[in-house]
């Protein structure tokens, strides 16, 4: 028999707990799988639905099979593009290019919008072997707080001859989070730039997770992975 004074027995999670716990565990595996051939099965239904009215009703693989194959149109598109950009890089290409581009500099409307999707462009598709070269900590926004930085090169030109600094400038770009993407570029002085061991994609991580995901040989407060 129990008395007023005995403990109660620990009693252990319920049904209902343990189902939710189950569920969210089920929900964190299935919700990135998901949602990833979802969006790569909505990205080549778009790609279909713009290139395959471009094709002859004769060519179109559903003519001879008798079904309509979902990424026809992006194996279309990649054939095209891969294609043009091999025409881009001969003489001709280039000559029309270039042809096209002075036509495109007379229409003032159409040279503002051309000129800004062309940057865009060069910047997220061209073949570039420039990157960020190491991670960075840098006392940003101002001394006592510290923030994560990406080193990029040395100043240089102009930048570096007007900077009242007696050493080397290192500009560092500082992303912003959750989106690195964008940032801001900053000039800093060498004894300043504060170089992390951790590669850039381990500080990307960390900046795209708030914080929340570290390089656990690299943090000395997590034990090792």
């Amino acid at each position: 028999m129990n008395t007023p004074f005995d403990e109660e027995p620990h009693r252990g999670p319920g049904l209902l707990a343990r189902l939710r716990g189950a569920f969210l565990t089920g929900l964190v595996v299935i919700a990135p799988v998901g949602l990833t051939i979802w969006l790569i099965w909505s990205v080549v239904g778009w790609i279909d639905g713009v290139v395959l009215p471009l094709v002859p009703q004769t060519m179109r693989p559903e003519q001879y099979i008798g079904i309509n194959l979902r990424g026809v149109g992006v194996i279309i598109f990649l054939m095209f593009t891969v294609i043009v950009g091999w025409i881009a890089k001969g003489i001709i290409g280039r000559s029309l290019i270039g042809f096209a581009e002075r036509l495109v500099d007379r229409m003032p409307v159409v040279r503002s919008v051309y000129s800004g999707i062309k940057q865009i462009s060069e910047t997220v598709f061209a073949q570039s072997e420039s990157s960020f070269e190491k991670a960075c900590l840098i006392q940003y926004p101002r001394r006592g707080i510290w923030a994560i930085g990406f080193i990029s090169t040395t100043a240089k030109g102009e930048v570096a001859q007007r900077a009242e600094t007696g050493g080397r400038l290192i500009s560092v770009f500082v992303p912003t989070t959750p989106n690195p993407t964008s940032g801001f570029l900053l000039f800093f002085p060498e004894e300043d730039v504060t170089e992390l061991d951790m590669t850039v994609e381990d500080a990307a991580k960390l900046v795209i997770s708030a914080g929340l995901v570290y390089p656990n040989e690299k943090d000395p407060t997590r034990p090792p992975a």
